[in-house]
């Protein structure tokens, strides 16, 4: 059905219209030729077919006889296995030949360690036949000797130690070798100086040929092991040269002479060290340096001292025999406080000379020498702080039992500045000195030991005393402290200017420390410390252990608690100086209020006083300058006197105006209520009153300038309630117009207030000053 569909299409496409049947036939034998190759190709696909089905099937044919030869090869195996394992034959076989092969093996390894053995023995002969006339010559062979011993360890390793003998025999080779070669070298140029009679030399001179040849052979034989060696070298001529002052050194300082006692260490034997150094210090670089620089110029020592330069290079072959010394020498001082003290620093100075007299960097460009006192510290540093602060806490303690710690030092600063007491500048000094024993030490963490443990103690020991003090003054003086019993001896101390003293004492003290340690923070010294600190404590993964055994919050409460904080600012000495600002602040307080109870009692009796009324025939006539003060006010002023007199002394031109600007303010407010508003004033009265006033005022501006301001409300006041009754002239204010103008109302009061040039007053004040008046009131 479907290919008749097809086909009637096809048609019907075909044959459109009668026209199409004229090529009818055309149409027909196309459709003959393409059945035909259709015809054609699936005939093909016949074929190809069949093909593949015949080949299909042999390869299954091949595929079952494989299969089959498998198993049958299988089965002839497992066959053969079963008498093998059931025979003996090949495990006989092996055990026969055992023996033998172990001979075979063991004959093969004897002639290997023959042939290294003769190895060995031929470099080692190669070697020594260049020396003394070629001795970069002898380094060759001596060189593959030293990679053959080294790499015979590498491999011994992993081999579980085998050949020990074999290794060790190598390795003693080629040390002796070093040896003979070093030996053989070293005793031609000490022959060379035998002959020129070394170190009986012009210092001045000029080596001549063979000395200079003989040194720069002995530096070609070093430099190898110079330029790889881990640590530092001594340069091999330089220890032929030094040989004489070696021994020289131990028969002066190590035999039984006087000079070898311990305790002239730093008499004798140090500076024996450095004068030899400066004596040949010229005859060294002049002659030898230029081959040093030849030699190490253009590697990887290029820019360390101690190869570079020949005196720096002498220096180092000198000291060995000074550590030897100061070992012995360190067996006594342990155990002797006093003499490891100042041991420590004669060391410190030895170290300190050596280093910077002639750039000596001990093979460190970056960092420079420890010094010898880095390496004593690594094995005694506990012991030498122990001793140090002991002896810093006896003289601390002796410091406060002196009868006049505590004095006030007057003689401390010019006038104007506050006033420590001898004990403060004591301390203070006893802490310079023990900053002047450990900066010069290297070692981050020994400094830092020595500022908490010592320095820091101290400081607290101190300030505990101070606060102490302030607590037995307020104990003295209040009610509470008194209710739990005050000698009269205590009470007494404070009487007259007793009080003022203690507490100028303790002010004075502290003001002195603070002042010290913030100048102390902005030393090099300081600020260098506390920079390492702060780099330590931000890398530090371990807070147990921050610096020297201490814990991150240790130093952190004792130091700063900035430390290790990512912002800048903070010192050292932050809580130290935190803690004696409490004190000095205090002291001031204290100040003040023992001003203004010493004024009070002063005072007491004149503003009892209630003679203000007093009435006069010419009140016009009244000048109250030339009144005598009131004769209540004479004991207060001797008081006021004497007070200004001893402060002016003890404290600062700061601190003064501020205690004393607090007191007269109390003053001024005692006298404004107490006697201004309390008592009614008459011509005569008032006059008196300005001229009492004016007599204090005076007093305090003879010690302290502009001083009287903190009167500047009682003085106005005083003004006003001194208005004559009638004006003396034209155009002045008489007491009757200006009470009319103040009780106007605010305005008129004001701009009366602003014409007489007073601004510390209110209207309302004004009212009541001029209400005081008998006049008025009248």
């Amino acid at each position: 059905m479907d290919l008749d569909i097809r086909v009637e299409d096809y048609l019907d496409d075909k044959l459109q219209s009668t026209a199409d049947f004229e090529h009818l036939d055309t149409l027909l034998s196309s459709v003959e030729y393409q059945r035909s190759q259709l015809q054609s190709q699936l005939d093909d696909a016949t074929r190809e077919l069949d093909d593949a089905r015949r080949s299909a099937d042999e390869r299954q044919t091949d595929l079952a006889a494989q299969i089959d030869e498998f198993e049958k090869l299988q089965h002839s195996i497992d066959v053969r296995l079963q008498i093998v394992a059931a025979s003996d034959a090949p495990d006989e076989a092996i055990r026969r030949l055992e023996q033998p092969m172990k001979k075979l093996h063991r004959v093969d390894l004897a002639h290997r360690y023959l042939v290294l053995l003769k190895d060995v023995q031929d470099l080692r002969l190669a070697a020594r036949a260049q020396l003394p006339q070629d001795p970069k010559a002898a380094l060759e062979p001596y060189t593959t000797l030293k990679q053959l011993s080294l790499r015979l360890k590498e491999l011994q390793r992993p081999a579980d130690g085998a050949a020990v003998h074999l290794v060790s025999h190598v390795e003693s080779v080629t040390a002796t070798l070093w040896d003979e070669m070093k030996k053989t070298m070293y005793d031609e140029l000490e022959a060379v100086l035998k002959q020129r009679g070394w170190p009986n030399v012009d210092p001045d001179s000029d080596v001549d040929e063979e000395w200079l040849q003989c040194f720069e052979k002995l530096v070609d034989l070093q430099v190898p092991e110079v330029l790889y060696s881990p640590g530092v070298v001594s340069l091999l001529p330089m220890d032929v040269m030094a040989k004489i002052f070696v021994t020289e050194f131990k028969f002066h300082f190590m035999s039984d002479k006087p000079t070898s006692n311990p305790q002239a260490i730093g008499a004798h034997c140090f500076p024996w060290v450095i004068a030899l150094v400066e004596k040949w210090e010229g005859f060294l670089r002049d002659n030898f340096g230029p081959t040093l620089a030849s030699k190490f110029s253009d590697t990887a020592i290029a820019r360390k001292m101690i190869y570079m330069d020949p005196v720096c290079a002498f220096i180092t072959s000198m000291l060995p025999v000074v550590r030897e010394k100061i070992a012995v020498t360190m067996e006594e001082a342990v155990s002797n406080p006093a003499f490891l003290s100042s041991l420590m620093s004669q060391l410190m100075t030895f170290d300190e000379s050596i280093r910077l007299e002639f750039s000596y960097d001990g093979g460190d460009e970056e960092n420079g020498w420890g010094g010898l006192t880095s390496e004593v510290l690594n094995a005694h540093f506990d012991t030498w702080l122990q001793a140090e602060k002991s002896f810093a806490l006896e003289r601390y303690r002796s410091i406060m039992a002196t009868p006049d710690a505590r004095t006030i030092d007057y003689d401390f600063a010019m006038a104007g500045k506050t006033k420590p007491t001898f004990a403060a500048v004591r301390v203070i000094d006893l802490l310079r000195k023990v900053t002047t024993q450990y900066e010069r030490v290297k070692r981050f963490s020994h400094q830092l030991k020595f500022l908490i443990d010592i320095q820091l103690n101290i400081l607290d020991e101190y300030h505990d005393h101070l606060r102490g003090t302030l607590e037995a003054y307020l104990s003295i003086t209040s009610t509470v402290g008194r209710a739990f019993g005050v000698t009269k001896e205590q009470i007494a101390a404070l009487e007259g200017t007793g009080a003022l003293e203690t507490l100028c004492k303790v002010y004075g003290s502290a003001d002195h420390v603070v002042n010290t340690l913030k100048d102390w923070s902005n030393e090099e010294f300081f600020v260098s410390l506390w920079e390492r600190l702060q780099n330590r404590a931000r890398s530090s993964e371990d807070q147990s252990n921050l610096a020297g055994g201490m814990s991150y919050d240790h130093v952190k409460d004792r130091t700063s608690s900035a430390v290790g904080s990512e912002e800048d600012g903070g010192v050292l000495f932050d809580e130290t100086i935190a803690a004696y600002s409490a004190r000095r602040k205090r002291a001031e307080e204290f100040l003040s209020e023992a001003l203004i109870e010493s004024q009070r009692k002063a005072f007491r009796a004149y503003l009892q006083r209630a003679h203000w009324t007093t009435i006069v025939d010419d009140p016009s006539a009244i000048d109250s300058a030339m009144l005598a003060v009131t004769a209540e006010l004479d004991e207060p002023l001797r008081i006021l006197k004497r007070d200004l007199d001893f402060l002016s002394k003890a404290l600062g031109t700061a601190v003064l105006r501020r205690v004393w600007r607090q007191a007269l303010e109390r003053l001024n407010s005692t006298l404004w209520s107490d006697v201004l508003m309390s008592h009614k004033f008459t011509v005569a009265g008032a006059a008196q009153f300005k001229q009492d006033v004016r007599a204090i005022s005076t007093l305090v501006e003879r010690y302290i300038p502009d001083g009287s301001s903190s009167l500047g409300s009682l003085c106005d006041a005083i003004r006003l309630l001194n208005l004559p009754m009638e004006a003396a002239e034209e155009g002045a204010l008489s007491l009757r117009a200006a009470t009319d103008r103040v009780f106007t109302d605010n305005t008129e009061a004001k701009n009366l207030l602003d014409e007489l040039g007073i601004d510390s007053l209110t209207p309302a004040h004004a009212r009541q000053i001029l209400q005081r008046r008998v006049e008025n009131a009248e």
